[in-house]
């Protein structure tokens, strides 16, 4: 290995935030002793130092890398538990039951970016008839966000779900007097809904490491086909994944 190649692998390794001893070991020719790698490190943190302008497009560089990463595992775990990601619970879906895409998303009650997603959503189930959607109750941002979604499970095992998410979202602010008037306009009977409340909590739990598997980050977040990505998408977004999802890829 040449010097000037061992100081650009070196280089490129402080500069992504390496440890220049360990970059220097990981990569220096065994002949390379104590006071070589000591000239080698100053000549890099000199260099480094004279041209700082490196060190963004490295960080950046890096980003890139780790996102691809990210991406390719959140795709390999999408694929291998596409059945129990697609599955929905009891009626939290709507589209069309013979979909040849299944668009899932979780979601938080409490979330803006949730709500201000229910337009494109409801654009894309009415241009294309061949796509579901698959609610998944993803409860992070408040203890009233558990609670809503608690009884919005209690509303999808007795066949009412969508009434209940429409009357919740038109409602304003979530708390215990919106959750209960929305139940109502759903038409809930409450007393199974307390009772269910252990099932709803088990749901909730399953979703949560679910996510976790998937390195979800935030609500609203989407699996569709291999896509996984936690962001509100717009229409064009959303019928650009599903697209992907149908060609396979």
């Amino acid at each position: 290995m040449s010097r000037l190649v061992l100081l650009l692998v070196v280089a490129l390794g402080v500069a992504l935030g390496a440890v220049g001893m360990l970059s220097v070991q990981a990569y220096a020719p065994a002949r390379v002793d104590t006071a070589d790698r000591s000239r080698i490190e100053r000549v890099v943190h000199d260099y480094l130092l004279a041209h700082p302008e490196i060190l963004p497009e490295a960080m950046q560089t890096l980003q890139d890398r780790e996102t691809a990463a990210r991406g390719s595992r959140a795709a390999m775990v999408a694929s291998a538990n596409r059945t129990a990601i697609e599955a929905p619970f009891g009626s939290a879906w709507a589209g069309n039951p013979a979909a040849d895409v299944t668009l899932v998303e979780y979601f938080d009650y409490n979330c803006g970016y949730c709500r201000a997603s229910m337009p494109a959503v409801a654009a894309l189930l009415k241009s294309d008839s061949k796509v579901r959607i698959v609610y998944r109750e993803f409860p992070i941002l408040a203890q009233s966000s558990v609670d809503a979604a608690k009884m919005s499970l209690a509303a999808a095992e007795q066949g009412k779900f969508q009434g209940f998410h429409d009357a919740l979202y038109a409602g304003g602010p979530v708390t215990a007097q919106s959750i209960a008037t929305a139940a109502q306009r759903a038409g809930l009977d409450l007393r199974r809904a307390a009772a269910f409340a252990p099932r709803a909590q088990a749901e909730i739990a399953a979703n949560e490491a679910m996510a976790q598997k998937l390195g979800l980050t935030g609500t609203p977040s989407w699996v569709i086909g291999r896509k996984v990505v936690s962001s509100a998408l717009p229409l064009e977004e959303l019928q650009k994944a599903v697209a992907a999802a149908r060609a396979g890829r």
